[in-house]
């Protein structure tokens, strides 16, 4: 079983290193952390920055939506949407934002008949000015 590449070129944000946006191996879909920064910009969303650039203030919420929005583009390039994502591992700066992350979370997955697994862990740091990032396996398998 081989494995594709699944990269959506400029409609999603540049990946910070040597990697796929996802990997399509069989049914599975992989897909690498997603952070919240904008693909047209390069800025993350939902900072409150000094005239150096220094982040003085984040809100969770607006880096949610667009690590979600990230997400689904990805999932959209693969010609999938969140109803085929079956796991998600949430990475947290900090778990005091645990209910305002959950809060939009539910707005992309609580409709959905089965929504996926999920694990939520609270990490030291993230790449760039992220206070959140997700990674998900999703899968093209329709029917069980």
């Amino acid at each position: 079983m081989g494995k594709q590449a699944i990269n959506p070129g400029q409609s999603a944000p540049g990946p910070l290193g040597a990697y796929s946006h996802a990997i399509r191996v069989g049914d599975l879909l992989f897909i690498s952390g997603q952070g919240c920064r904008d693909a047209k910009t390069g800025v993350e969303r939902g900072l409150t920055l000094d005239e150096s650039g220094k982040v003085l203030a984040y809100d969770i919420e607006a880096q949610t939506r667009g690590v979600l929005d990230n997400l689904g583009v990805v999932l959209k390039h693969a010609g999938l949407d969140y109803s085929d994502v079956v796991d998600i591992t949430v990475f947290l700066h900090d778990m005091n934002d645990f209910e305002r992350y959950n809060k939009v979370y539910a707005t992309y997955f609580s409709h959905l008949p089965v929504p996926p697994c999920r694990t939520t862990v609270q990490v030291a740091r993230l790449p760039g000015r992220n206070y959140i990032e997700m990674k998900a396996i999703a899968s093209f398998a329709k029917e069980i």
